[in-house]
């Protein structure tokens, strides 16, 4: 990806979130307020800790780095039985807790203290004194478990050794009993006998002293293999509540932050409207040749003359010069106006853009072909009643059908449709249109055509063959690119010069896409200037910075 493709994904997604900037705002007011509200309702919770230290017993034969690595491992796994079911029931049942294993459990939290053998054990509680005395009694069933369960690895080997020494005590007892008895041996065989229970019995008091010799090393074993677990610092009892309102609220903001932007971001993936001039020419591969702005009353469609230092107004010359340079071996003598559907704003175009021609001195005539939902004479406060369009191809003259406005400009003339026929498609596409359209051209340096939607009628793509151009009118933020798409192909498939896009109706708040590009306001002295709008947020700072370091390589 490109310097340029980065820096155009980044001004998207600024775009996004400032376009989105109230819903953002909104959810973190709504999470933050909601949070901190709930948080003031709550009790207020104690928190008691409790140390405990974990070693390594001595005299196992570990260096004392082995013995510090074997206590740090010891300490984690410690750490996971300090709230184990056994534990807790042993302190529920010594304290009379009315709690189950699962619900106290939610009340201890342990750590481990980093790069020690220290375990932190803490308990909350709306009760201080119930929070340290849990703490504690976790801390000394645990150690006591702990014994338990390190005493009980020899338990079995001590207890067959003291068997054996009791059995071979036995032994020798009545070894000893029957060499008494034969101690004046007065025949051969009675001297071979006592010889053999003397040699008994020796063998006896040999497996006897070494079994209590192993009986003693295993209980020293035992003793010093006993791991140490101790308190060092027992819980006492909170005088301050755990505050948390304002870590709850901090929490709630960013939860409500982060769900406002992925909602933004979903809902802007999902609208699959043409909004800006980077959607047309990502869309559509057409140039955009205008944007004009969103009138602010109805009563002032033609902004032209109502408000002539308006930014709208001077959208609508910047149009004209750029129509006029669009196609400079060829003149636009005939231009079409057209828009995929209806309502998108093509007639109030046609009539502003007649009046800013008049204006440059340009003769135009303004042309209503919508023989459907006619809308110029509306706009130039017309008669309806008065003869146009049809009634010119009926009777193939031109003679008094083309009508000044009231505008008191010489050189605009309205040719309006008249009555409605039965076959607009058919008078549009027939010869006498295209002799009346030739014959304007010859009068008038351009032909202003307002012609019906491209989708709904066949209309449009019957009239666009007889010009020397067609401009499409898209309503921002309304008219979808699948439809966009249909209306381009509909007008290539029978020849038409699509001179480019102009896409109306865009947002005229600062933020907008419109003010982005063009800006225009009035000095005191009432002269025009033309401004970029820089944004002057992070944006405009990366873009420098990167800017200045690509110049730099």
């Amino acid at each position: 990806m490109t310097f340029e493709e980065d820096v155009v994904e980044l001004v998207w997604v600024f775009r996004v979130i400032r376009r989105w900037l109230w819903l953002i705002v909104g959810c973190v007011l709504l999470t933050t307020t909601s949070a901190f509200a709930i948080s003031s309702r709550m009790p207020p919770v104690y928190s008691a800790s409790v140390t405990l230290l974990v070693q390594v017993a001595p005299g196992t034969g570990a260096s004392d780095y082995s013995a510090i690595r074997a206590s740090e491992l010891l300490a984690g796994t410690y750490s996971q039985m300090l709230t184990g079911r056994p534990v807790l029931e042993a302190v529920i049942a010594g304290l009379e807790l009315e709690e189950t294993p699962g619900a106290l459990a939610e009340r201890v939290e342990v750590k481990l203290v980093p790069d020690t053998q220290l375990i932190r054990l803490s308990v909350e509680h709306t009760d201080p004194t119930r929070a340290a005395l849990i703490a504690n009694a976790i801390a000394e069933a645990f150690i006591a478990q702990i014994q338990t369960l390190q005493v009980e690895r020899y338990a079995d080997s001590i207890t067959s050794m003291q068997e054996q020494i009791v059995e071979l005590s036995t032994l020798i007892e009545e070894t000893q009993a029957a060499i008494d008895a034969l101690s004046t041996p007065r025949t051969t065989q009675e001297q071979t006998e006592l010889a053999h229970l003397e040699t008994i019995l020796a063998g006896y008091r040999n497996t006897y002293a070494t079994l209590q010799q192993n009986y003693e090393q295993m209980r020293l074993t035992a003793a010093q293999s006993t791991d140490s677990l101790v308190v060092v610092e027992t819980a006492q009892v909170p005088k301050r509540p755990v505050q948390r309102r304002t870590l709850y609220t901090a929490l709630a903001a960013v939860v409500g932050a982060m769900v406002a932007v992925g909602v933004a971001f979903l809902l802007e993936y999902l609208d699959d409207t043409i909004k800006t001039p980077d959607d047309v020419s990502q869309t559509l591969g057409q140039g955009t040749l205008g944007t004009i702005g969103r009138l602010a009353k109805k009563e002032e469609e033609l902004v032209v003359v109502a408000q002539p230092f308006s930014p709208v107004t001077e959208a609508f010359r910047v149009l004209r010069t750029n129509i006029r340079f669009s196609s400079v071996d060829r003149p636009l003598r005939t231009l079409l106006v057209t828009s995929p559907g209806a309502a998108e704003g093509k007639s109030i175009a046609v009539a502003n853009l007649a009046v800013t021609m008049a204006q440059a001195g340009l003769s135009v005539v303004a042309l209503d072909a919508d023989l459907r939902r006619p809308r110029l004479h509306q706009l130039f406060d017309l008669d309806p009643s008065r003869e146009g369009l049809t009634r010119a191809l009926l009777e193939g003259s031109l003679n008094g059908r083309l009508h000044p406005p009231l505008l008191r400009l010489k050189r605009l003339r309205v040719l309006p449709s008249g009555e409605l026929p039965p076959n607009p498609a058919e008078l549009l596409g027939s010869q006498r249109m295209q002799e009346l359209l030739h014959e304007l051209a010859q009068q008038v340096d351009v032909v202003l055509i307002d012609g019906p939607p491209v989708l709904p009628v066949a209309d449009a793509a019957v009239l666009a063959q007889a010009v020397d151009g067609v401009l499409l009118m898209l309503y921002a933020g309304h008219t979808r690119r699948e439809t966009a798409r249909h209306a381009v192909e509909s007008l290539r498939q029978v020849g038409a010069n699509l001179v480019g896009v102009v896409l109306n109706a865009v947002p005229t708040h600062k933020s907008s896409y419109y003010y982005y590009h063009q800006g225009y306001h009035e000095d005191e002295s009432g002269r025009r200037k033309h401004r970029l709008r820089r944004w002057k947020g992070p944006l405009a700072a990366v873009q420098r910075l990167f800017g200045r370091r690509r110049k730099a390589n």
